[in-house]
């Protein structure tokens, strides 16, 4: 009977502990999206700075772009993987 009544006791005193762990796990979830969501961008920001002369915007001197190019491995994959598939309707009529 005793330990019955100290679960239950404990099971109130620890409910908002819970409601609040799980309130901060959602919101942890949700900046590390945007997070994650920033830094694609960055990277796609990136990428156009260096590789911009495909699509006619000014590029960076070329020193500058030799040396950061080794850094722009994983764009380049994504980029090549990006071409070969087909039209579908997120790329429309660009083929992007």
């Amino acid at each position: 009977m005793a330990k019955k009544l100290l679960r239950k006791i404990l099971y109130w005193v620890l409910m908002p502990v819970r409601v609040l762990w799980e309130f901060n796990k959602g919101f942890k979830l949700y900046y590390l999206r945007g997070i994650q969501w920033e830094l694609e961008e960055l990277e796609n920001v990136f990428a156009l700075l260096l590789l911009g002369s495909y699509v006619g915007i000014p590029n960076p001197p070329v020193d500058i772009s030799y040396r950061l190019l080794p850094h722009m491995v994983r764009e380049i994959y994504i980029m090549q993987k990006k071409s070969v598939n087909s039209l579908t309707i997120k790329t429309g009529w660009l083929n992007v």
